[in-house]
């Protein structure tokens, strides 16, 4: 590396290349610095952030708010562990049941963490309380789910590249098709205890089930005792244009997974919440994490959540979300055969590349080349999820952007 210039964007990749497990396959852009929608590389090239960090992003990279509420923190105290309490996780912890509707919460660091929390959870609820025999518990997963990378979590994935040489695998999952009720019925036995499904399949492709399902499954869950879990790592906390995306169709599940958007752009937090009939099959010792609810963890979130609420995110999601689905639709139109779908709700949009005319990995390539960060998904699909605090002007400039990338290749 040349110590008076300083490396560039290709000494960074190859570090990376040399010494990093190569389990990611990222977009080449080496990120400097960014704020808000913005980010900048090495070079000082700007780019528009239309990927939002999968959702962990979507108050904006370093929202004052939320940097001031961990400088804060940070000059008291960071991690203590659950052995003791603190004056952080309480407040944190009331904030996020008051705005969610639970009763509970049960904080941890990674939606992969929350989700496994989950499990242990309705499987002990489906032997202490419905009755199933102690390791017979089932539950019902969806084809082309993501859930996170543990290997229980891959075990009942339904993608061959996730699970290609990892097993042995646990037990105690069935597959049903998404959003199909008859599927989940086909596939329900005596000892199913739960049904754990996203309400969007986000790496599947940004993939919507048809209207009523999920109060189809809300009525089929009370009717036979079963727990409903949703996992809205991806989804929740605005992303969809409401608070969680369950409340689209005006009903509540059993267990709410959260995660990314959690941590306020700044650091891994999650969470698993349900009322206390299901929760309190929890005692002290039989879960836990050091990590989890740690101080200054519980502070960001709780920021986080305030400027979630205050800001007015949410309802921005819910204006800002249709106004760019018309723009792309707009690009799809005048794309012709190349753009099979574009498919979505509030700001999270997949856009659907046909492979026949084009490559959704060089057309992400491209609009980075152009200042316009995304990324493929199953490599058929671009999705934009770009932070709640976009503006027309950044929608307008990349989906700009994008459309001539679209109309000249």
């Amino acid at each position: 590396m040349d110590s008076q210039v300083g490396p560039g964007s290709q000494d960074y990749v190859a570090l990376e290349a040399r010494f990093g497990a190569r389990n990611y396959h990222p977009v080449p852009v080496v990120v400097e610095r960014a704020l808000d929608c913005r980010v900048w590389d090495v070079e000082g090239r700007e780019y528009i952030d239309m990927m939002g960090a999968y959702s962990a992003v979507s108050h904006g990279h370093l929202h004052p708010r939320i940097v001031a509420a961990a400088n804060r923190q940070l000059q008291k105290v960071a991690v203590t562990s659950r052995a003791y309490y603190g004056n952080t996780l309480g407040p944190f912890l009331a904030k996020l049941c008051a705005v969610a509707g639970f009763d509970r919460a049960l904080p941890m660091n990674t939606g992969a963490e929350a989700v496994e929390t989950a499990i242990k959870c309705a499987r002990r609820w489906g032997h202490q309380v419905k009755g199933v025999p102690d390791g017979q518990a089932e539950i019902l997963v969806a084809r082309g789910n993501f859930h996170g990378r543990t290997s229980t979590i891959i075990g009942f994935s339904s993608e061959a590249e996730y699970r290609a040489g990892f097993g042995p695998f646990a037990p105690g999952f069935r597959h049903f098709d998404f959003g199909d009720m008859r599927s989940i019925e086909a596939s329900a036995g005596p000892n199913t205890c739960a049904v754990l499904v996203e309400p969007i399949l986000g790496e599947a492709g940004i993939l919507l089930p048809p209207p009523g399902f999920f109060r189809e499954l809300r009525e089929w869950c009370t009717r036979n005792r079963v727990l409903w879990i949703d996992d809205e790592v991806q989804a929740g906390l605005g992303r969809t244009g409401r608070w969680f995306a369950f409340e689209h169709e005006g009903v509540r599940p059993d267990g709410l997974i959260l995660g990314k958007a959690l941590g306020g752009g700044l650091l891994p937090v999650s969470a698993f919440l349900a009322d206390a009939p299901v929760m309190d099959v929890f005692n002290p010792g039989s879960h836990g994490s050091t990590f989890g609810g740690n101080a200054l963890a519980a502070a960001v979130a709780l920021e986080g959540l305030r400027v979630l609420e205050e800001e007015n995110l949410v309802e921005r999601a819910a204006d800002m979300g249709p106004y760019l689905m018309a723009r792309l639709q707009e690009v799809q139109r005048e794309a012709g055969p190349l753009i099979r779908d574009v498919r979505g709700r509030g700001l999270w949009i997949g856009v659907d590349i046909d492979p026949a005319y084009g490559s959704a990995r060089r057309l992400v390539e491209r609009l980075a080349e152009r200042g316009v960060l995304s990324k493929e998904t199953h490599e058929t699909v671009i999705r934009f999820a770009p932070p709640l605090t976009i503006t027309k002007e950044l929608v307008d400039r990349a989906v700009g952007i994008f459309r001539e990338v679209v109309l000249q290749r």
